[in-house]
């Protein structure tokens, strides 16, 4: 039977299972939740009738148009960003071309490129974590398909200047590559590009409900861009893309008056917390953008992680040669942050 030489021969590894009654500190979501009381008021519109038609994404399209100020013409709604991407690779992925990113970066990138037949052209940090961005434009050449900023990229959370973002796009315009604008931890990070997407034909911006608006579970994210790139991707969109629990989510938690400001507060408020605690430890950390803080360990990545999860707390580790002395873990409110740091002090001292 055949098989899509590119799509056997990868070597995937499933998310987490088990992690209910964790401190799930690993994966970058909120450690605590929406508040309940909103999230039983949105549950109360859900009733059978409700699960018996098929989604309708205009209503929460309408709506994010309102909060975005762009038109409904520019957006498209996915089932969550991973889906957003593969999208773009399929569409946008010359086969046989290449895609560049940093490295390290989101793993769904180089994964992407395997799927769709693309190869790889991931531009490595310096060891100390700066980006040297000619050789990002270097690398954007005649052979390149698309290229991804993320703003601010995982782990470390490094970031652009408009300037830097300017350069690129203009590098890949001039080979006919698309630029994909990772946004996923926009909220954590007072800036934006998304207005890019009316200054340049070959910009698209991705977002997901799944970090601020701790809404992992049900899968939103969602797309913005030119009319005729967002186009394409409602062409190859299935047509019932994204469940209408998801939407109606989004609906109400963009409506939710002061609820973005309230859980950015308590984001901060908590990392701030962490960083000062970090520094009077004398560690060194990263943990200016996004919600992860990016630390350096006594004892070794591996040893510190298997230790927390005794205390029932999950972090993240890396194999990679530049993050293999570093875990990550998400950041939340002062209260998780405190419960993480007693128990990483007792096993990393």
């Amino acid at each position: 039977m055949y098989v899509k030489e590119c799509i056997r021969d990868i070597e995937r590894i499933g998310g987490r299972q088990g992690r209910q009654g964790f401190l799930r500190l690993d994966m970058n979501e909120n450690p605590e939740s929406l508040p309940a009381e909103l999230v039983e008021r949105i549950k109360r519109e859900l009733t059978p009738e409700f699960f018996a038609v098929y989604p309708e994404p205009e209503r929460f399209l309408l709506v994010l148009s309102d909060y975005l100020g762009v038109g409904v013409e520019n957006l498209c709604v996915t089932n969550g960003s991973d889906m957003a991407l593969r999208y773009l690779f399929e569409i946008f992925g010359r086969p046989g071309s290449a895609a560049v990113t940093v490295s390290p970066t989101f793993e769904m990138y180089r994964i992407n490129c395997l799927i769709f037949g693309l190869r790889h052209k991931p531009v490595s940090y310096n060891p100390d974590f700066s980006l040297d961005l000619d050789r990002v434009l270097d690398a954007i050449t005649d052979e390149v398909s698309i290229v991804s900023v993320l703003n601010p990229n995982n782990p470390i959370g490094t970031v652009y200047t408009e300037e830097e973002f300017d350069r690129i796009v203009k590098k890949a315009a001039a080979v006919g590559a698309l630029v994909i604008v990772d946004e996923a931890y926009h909220y954590f990070y007072e800036k934006t590009f998304l207005k890019k997407i009316f200054l340049y034909d070959n910009v698209v911006l991705v977002r997901t409900f799944s970090k601020l608006f701790s809404s992992a579970a049900v899968r939103l994210g969602f797309l913005v861009g030119n009319k005729r790139l967002i186009h394409y991707v409602w062409n190859v969109r299935p047509t019932f893309d994204t469940n209408a629990v998801a939407l109606k989510f989004g609906e109400r938690l963009l409506q939710e008056p002061g609820l973005i400001g309230q859980l950015t507060a308590i984001e901060r408020e908590g990392r701030e917390y962490l960083k000062k605690s970090l520094a009077e430890h004398g560690y060194v950390f990263y943990a200016e953008h996004g919600n992860y803080a990016f630390i350096r360990t006594k004892h070794p990545p591996a040893w510190v992680r298997e230790r927390l999860e005794e205390k029932k707390i999950l972090i993240k580790t890396y194999c990679q040669e530049l993050l293999k002395d570093y875990i990550r873990i998400s950041t939340g409110s002062v209260r998780v942050m405190e419960r993480f740091a007693k128990a990483f002090y007792e096993v990393d001292r």
